[in-house]
């Protein structure tokens, strides 16, 4: 194989990812999300590499909470509005 071919490729191969990427996250994130955490659940075993177990973490998708600070009610916030 050509060293052309082979880049024109990796290339192609490179922006079909890219946009499979694009399009679960704007399409599907839900299955982002599950897939996301799957793979984080994965890398940050006990026994994995420390690379591998940062990696996890840093791919591990953000905490569903619409709470406040402490996930209750949402009471505890100022009581009157701030005036300007």
């Amino acid at each position: 194989m050509d060293a052309s071919l082979a880049w024109q490729y990796a290339i192609i191969a490179a922006a079909a990812l890219i946009s499979l990427v694009v399009v679960v996250r704007k399409r599907a994130p839900g299955l982002e999300r599950r897939l996301r955490g799957a793979l984080a659940l994965w890398l940050v075993r006990d026994g994995r590499a420390p690379a591998l177990q940062r990696l996890g973490r840093a791919i591990a998708p953000p905490a569903a909470g619409q709470g406040g600070a402490c996930g209750g009610c949402d009471s505890c916030g100022p009581s009157t509005p701030k005036q300007h």
